[in-house]
């Protein structure tokens, strides 16, 4: 499974381009509005600096024309621009368009299953279910994703399903498990997947224990 990171932060996405376990970003115009300084297009462009995978660039216009020059533009920032749009019956007529013209989509704002079919028979390449905001009204996230993972499978539609809306690493597994292609996280989530309390206490015990190892080696040496 594919881990793109969830951000518009640039130091966040070096961090974890660094580990060697970046496979994307996805950014949205709520995390842009974090960003002082720097317009979108110059945020977009620097990530597609530090990333070669995908990178997600969402329109904000409502109406067909506005959604079709907007991703238009982002495409001609880089290569590996995504257009992210929502899902609706406008955004699924844009998706159509952009796929006519080459242009890589990832469909937002996904929640359930039928949702993403049609964003998929529309030509989406990522389709992009919601699971932590479904978890937050009671329903369960992730049977979204495995009904649509099923989906694409048994129909071999060329599209990949990214879970989004990752709230902690049980997320991340339970993502892989059910055959995500992609999940996008948090920095936050990536540096929780990174840490045990077992694996800080082991590493102290085995400096710990380096350390004594030595010193018998140098008092036997001096003896």
């Amino acid at each position: 499974m594919k881990l793109f990171l969830d951000t518009a932060e640039i130091d966040e996405i070096r961090t974890v381009a660094r580990w060697g376990v970046l496979d994307g970003v996805t950014t949205n115009p709520t995390l842009f509005s974090k960003i002082k300084g720097k317009t979108y297009d110059e945020v977009l462009q620097e990530i597609c600096t530090i990333t070669s995978g995908p990178v997600s660039a969402e329109v904000v216009a409502d109406e067909l024309d506005g959604m079709l020059r907007e991703g238009r533009h982002f495409a001609k920032l880089a290569d590996n621009i995504v257009v992210k749009v929502p899902m609706s019956e406008t955004g699924l007529e844009a998706i159509s368009r952009f796929r006519a013209e080459g242009i890589k989509t990832n469909c937002t704002l996904i929640f359930t299953a039928n949702q993403g079919l049609l964003a998929a028979k529309a030509g989406a390449s990522l389709l992009s279910p919601f699971v932590g905001r479904l978890d937050d009204i009671n329903e369960e996230g992730m049977t979204v994703i495995r009904e649509l993972v099923e989906i694409v499978t048994i129909h071999d539609i060329e599209t990949e399903v990214l879970t989004a809306s990752v709230r902690h690493p049980r997320h991340v597994t339970e993502a892989a498990l059910a055959g995500s292609h992609v999940a996008t996280l948090p920095f936050k989530v990536f540096q929780q997947m990174v840490r045990h309390p077992l694996t800080d206490k082991g590493i102290v015990q085995f400096k710990k224990d380096w350390e004594a190892a030595r010193a018998a080696m140098a008092a036997n040496a001096k003896g």
